[in-house]
């Protein structure tokens, strides 16, 4: 297994400078894809790229969406020579102490997608931990299991090879309607569900992109869309739980 980091950032240079100091110790080589940040940002990065050798900037001239950024991430890690992406936040909300952990998960099950499951703490918006629990159980409904725990934790291990195909023949969203979408998708063609606790935590003053009206319209048309999918897939899935 040769994994790379994969992070998507987006006006988060400072948060992400202590990011990069905390994944040093590690000597995994990293990709941040800057989706279209500020003239700060750009700069911030451009410091830690210089600083850092395992760590490569590559930039969207215009913001595209997070989705956008992982997927150029996984394809440019994929060209350098990785076979697998471990995924993770510039702001600071993951705990980068886990990152062994999920390296040895995705080391055991190669083929596996291993998903973050977040323990939050009291930082949580309780706005959006009500709202994670109805993806929670549309994603259940989608997938005719319980086997995907979270689908919005961006913490999460990426078999490379199936993730191109996937990105190959299928336009996913962009946005925040990326990560469950990319993880319904990815089980529909039968990856296995690898599932690790790892803490999640909303520092104080963060910077969040999530649009409450705009996102929660992508996410909506995003399940209407998924739900049509289970329908023809039902006997499979159904069959695959057998």
């Amino acid at each position: 297994m040769k994994p790379w980091l994969v992070i998507p950032c987006y006006d988060h240079g400072e948060a992400l400078a202590d990011v990069v100091a905390s994944l040093a110790r590690y000597d995994v080589p990293a990709i941040v894809v800057d989706d279209g940040s500020g003239p700060q940002t750009r700069a911030r990065l451009a410091e830690l790229a210089a600083a850092h050798p395992w760590l490569t900037v590559h930039r969207h001239a215009v913001n595209r969406g997070k989705g956008a950024a992982v997927v150029t991430g996984c394809r440019l890690a994929a060209h350098a020579g990785a076979t697998h992406a471990l995924q993770l936040d510039a702001d600071g909300q993951h705990d980068t102490a886990d990152v062994p952990r999920f390296l040895d998960a995705m080391a055991k099950h190669p083929d596996a997608l291993v998903l973050g499951v977040p323990v939050f703490d009291a930082s949580v918006p309780k706005s959006r931990l009500y709202g994670r629990q109805i993806s929670r159980a549309l994603i259940w409904l989608f997938t005719l299991s319980f086997d995907i725990r979270d689908p919005l934790c961006g913490f999460r291990g990426i078999p490379l090879a199936a993730a191109l195909r996937l990105f190959d023949r299928e336009r996913l969203g962009e946005r925040m309607d990326f990560d469950p979408e990319f993880i319904v998708r990815l089980y529909w063609e039968g990856a296995e569900i690898v599932s690790l606790p790892t803490a999640v935590r909303y520092p104080e003053g963060g910077l969040s992109h999530f649009d409450v009206v705009w996102d929660d319209l992508r996410l909506a048309w995003l399940y209407v869309r998924l739900a049509g999918g289970t329908a023809r897939r039902a006997p499979r899935l159904l069959g695959r739980r057998r």
